[in-house]
């Protein structure tokens, strides 16, 4: 695809931005603003537009100093509302390979109606921000912009070049920034280091935080269907089959699947790291686990944890379901879509086969499309990547470790390293166990996370800057 590029996209679109927009002080109240413009911004892909948000993100940086000239947007060809922001920094070393700063600006559908708040209108209560992306991932979007500015405004000169990719497209439906960057812009994007969501740490009830976590590896997905047709008929003539009911017995069936625990060397260092800081009986769960992984009464403690069962073992829920043509008509055909989150090298034969067995309904046609993209090896974690965040984390975060883990659910993080740029899961944002909501109703951070977020990732980005 052929992109159009606004080449000092600043310079297009800051005539046109809101006053407020041109005269933001700097600091927090600046950061907020930012914020507070990204997630009143639809980027669903259902009724969003994420040009029209890289286009008010750069009129804000150009409004708070930094060079419109280093601000370039992107908008592929045929996919109008699928912008994409790239910013740069030059640093000292034209021979250093850069620090990338990567997030995607998409959201997740939200229907207003579903939600005890506006879901595009940024709220504030009793300590929790709420908004549609606040959480996933606009929070740390609007840290990576701030900090563009405020290096910039600062006069810092780092060694190695930072760079800000603002991309669609990660949650589907949109043409995918992050792989259309990195075919179409890839000298643009270089980079010796990426860092994108993932990672960050638990935050406990009791507000303590067990850990500082960073993305060492990440599950891939993939989608199954259940269908089951039928001839039809008016409804006044009913036959004994019907496919709207079978199915639902099919999804139901799905409730006893569960599958067993699985180990690797990322989920392993997690909950050897977490188990004598949680403590007690959950500690005590995580350390029975590690030495045996299918001891029932340890997993029945630690899947009380909706965070934890996910990372133990392959997960597969119905998230989609339709059926029937007419009110006044049987159904000729209902479908249900299965979403499945495998750890790195699981194999799909075998939940596929778990998923019929489960289902147990020869009726039910059980048909895999995957829909994950292959996802290349993780980049490794090595003292280069460690050091920094384990340095700043004692800084910011005194006496919290830092331990490498597995994550839930996938980034863009894959399309960046297959073309050679390594990337890696690091948010530095602390959630609870429902991990805010993300993709759910009335999504929410703590507002202490997104502030304490941000002053670590402000110091990490320049530590990884000027690492020589």
């Amino acid at each position: 695809m052929r992109p159009i590029l606004i080449a000092t996209a600043a310079l297009a679109v800051v005539a046109a931005a809101p006053v407020a927009a041109r005269a933001q002080p700097s600091g927090d109240l600046a950061f907020r603003a930012m914020l507070k413009e990204m997630v009143e911004t639809d980027t669903s892909v259902a009724t969003g537009d994420c040009t029209a948000l890289v286009a008010r993100v750069a009129a804000r940086m150009t409004a708070a100093g930094f060079p419109a000239g280093d601000l370039h947007v992107f908008v592929p060809e045929g996919a109008p509302k699928a912008g994409n922001l790239v910013a740069v920094l030059p640093g000292k070393d034209p021979r250093a390979r850069a620090v990338l700063m990567l997030g995607h600006i998409d959201v997740v559908n939200a229907r207003r109606e579903d939600w005890t708040r506006d879901p595009f209108t940024l709220i504030e209560e009793d300590g929790q921000l709420f908004g549609r992306g606040v959480s996933d991932m606009k929070a740390q979007d609007a840290i990576w912009a701030d900090n563009m500015v405020r290096y910039h405004n600062e006069g810092y000169r780092p060694a190695r070049t930072i760079k800000l990719a603002l991309t669609c497209g990660e949650e589907g439906g949109f043409v995918n920034g992050a792989a259309w960057l990195a075919q179409n812009q890839r000298a643009l994007i270089d980079a010796g280091i990426a860092l994108t969501e993932g990672g960050g740490g638990a935050l406990g009830a009791d507000g303590r935080r067990p850990a500082v976590t960073v993305m060492a590896a990440e599950k891939i997905f993939a989608n199954y269907t259940l269908e089951v047709t039928g001839p039809g008929g008016h409804s006044s003539l009913p036959r004994p089959e019907n496919p709207i009911v079978s199915l639902g017995q099919a999804v139901a069936n799905l409730k006893s699947l569960n599958f067993p625990t699985e180990l690797n060397a990322f989920n392993r260092a997690y909950f050897t790291a977490l188990a004598p800081r949680v403590g007690g009986e959950t500690g005590a769960a995580m350390r029975t686990v590690l030495a045996d992984p299918q001891d029932p009464a340890a997993n029945a403690v630690l899947n009380r944890s909706v965070a934890y069962r996910a990372m133990l073992r392959t997960t597969c829920i119905p998230t989609l379901i339709e059926g029937g043509h007419a009110a006044n008509a049987q159904p000729q055909r209902a479908r249900a879509t299965i979403n499945c989150r495998l750890p790195p090298g699981t194999p799909l034969a075998p939940v596929e086969a778990a998923i019929v067995a489960a289902v147990n309904d020869p009726q039910v046609k059980v048909t895999g499309t995957p829909a994950g993209p292959s996802r290349a090896p993780a980049s490794p974690l090595t003292p280069q990547v460690m050091a920094p965040i384990e340095a700043v984390a004692a800084a910011v975060f005194p006496g919290v470790p830092v331990t490498p883990m597995q994550e839930t659910f996938g980034t863009d993080a894959g399309r960046l390293i297959a073309v050679g740029i390594p990337t890696y899961g690091f948010s530095a944002l602390f959630r609870g166990d429902d991990a805010g909501n993300i993709h759910g109703l009335n999504e929410h951070i703590a507002v202490q996370s997104v502030m304490h977020g941000r002053e670590f990732l402000y110091r990490l980005i320049k530590a990884y800057a000027d690492q020589k």
